[in-house]
């Protein structure tokens, strides 16, 4: 291929933030259609990126090499499946599914089809998340005893769609949206889980899915995660909180790569995905610590991944296997809330 054909089902937030400008951001890559039937959004894909708007998936097939699925969650595994069947590789929004079952099915059938399949978990080149990566790597805290995560908001007064007023059967809430991220940081940073430990909640009303959630991790190592998600967090504790028997590393404050997504930086530009000097977090103890520069943020790794791997026959840049853990987990954490009890896993 000379060049990949994209076509992107959904022009929402993540169509839109994410996936059209890292896609035009991508050499190889040309986002070819869009399948959105919102006018002003056919408008904007047509002059912004000379894509063609389509009104629905089955348009798409023969416009493209690659199927990138940013839709509603409760669309995913069938839009997935049919865009495999038609033969063609897949990038997938997370989360991938709603079970993991239904993730293996697709996994399945992607392997069955020699098809590439792979999952936008973004938020492991997240420059906050590289750093804490970086750190652990090169045994500066020794061993990590507790790993903590925050995505908090307050957002006390909802703003409506399907995340927040749907019920199950749209795959909404926190849970399934910002635990998707966390717990995968958690598996890709200590490894596998053996228990699993939830408290979840609806804290505003009109609002139908979890809002405020908070997972404890036990993982086959010994070291926990502590997981926090919530919308109604009116002060947000640190983004990254990590202790080891030797040092500890704390930060506050989100990557910065969203943020300039959604302002219309260009994600190919050089200061993109650094983080202010003020942000950086702190190494060491209470009595000896300094400032460690963060790492840059790299969303068009992603993407690069995605290009090696149909050229090249290298692995995707998130193997999908490894978000299937993701999703049991996820399952685990909804049966621990619903149950009020920890879940095993095997």
């Amino acid at each position: 291929m000379s060049e990949i054909r994209v076509g992107l089902v959904g022009y929402g937030t993540a169509g839109a933030y994410f996936h059209a400008p890292l896609i035009h951001a991508t050499p190889g890559l040309s986002l070819a259609a869009v399948v959105t039937r919102n006018p002003a959004r056919q408008a904007e894909v047509a002059g912004k990126y000379g894509a063609s708007p389509v009104a629905d998936v089955e348009e798409l097939w023969g416009l493209c090499d690659l199927v990138v699925v940013a839709s509603p969650n409760k669309t995913h595994v069938a839009t997935a499946t049919s865009a495999l069947t038609h033969g063609l590789p897949v990038v997938v929004d997370k989360p991938l599914a709603r079970t993991a079952e239904e993730g293996r099915e697709l996994v399945r059938l992607a392997k069955e089809r020699g098809l590439m399949l792979t999952v936008f978990q973004n938020r492991r080149w997240d420059g906050d998340f590289r750093t804490v990566r970086k750190l652990v790597e090169e045994d500066r805290l020794g061993e990590v005893l507790r790993f903590e995560s925050r995505f908090e908001r307050w957002r006390p007064v909802p703003k409506g769609g399907w995340r927040e007023t749907g019920g199950a059967e749209e795959i909404g809430g926190l849970l399934y949206d910002l635990g998707s991220h966390l717990v995968d940081q958690a598996l890709q940073l200590l490894g596998p889980v053996r228990e699993v430990y939830c408290e979840s909640d609806v804290r505003r009303e009109g609002v139908a899915s979890d809002d405020d959630t908070f997972i404890a991790l036990t993982h086959a190592s010994g070291a926990r995660s502590h997981l926090w998600m919530s919308s109604v967090a009116a002060f947000r504790g640190p983004r990254f909180r990590v202790l080891g028997s030797s040092a500890g590393f704390e930060k506050y404050g989100m990557d910065l790569q969203e943020e300039r997504l959604r302002a219309g930086m260009a994600p190919d530009s050089p200061e993109f995905g650094e983080d202010d000097e003020g942000s950086w977090g702190m190494l060491g103890t209470e009595d000896a610590h300094r400032a460690v520069r963060t790492e840059p943020g790299a969303y068009l790794d992603f993407y690069q991944g995605v290009v090696a791997a149909l050229r090249e026959g290298v692995p995707p840049p998130v193997d999908p296997a490894s978000v299937i853990d993701t999703l049991t987990v996820i399952e685990a954490a909804h049966l621990s809330a619903t149950q009020r009890m920890v879940a095993h896993l095997t």
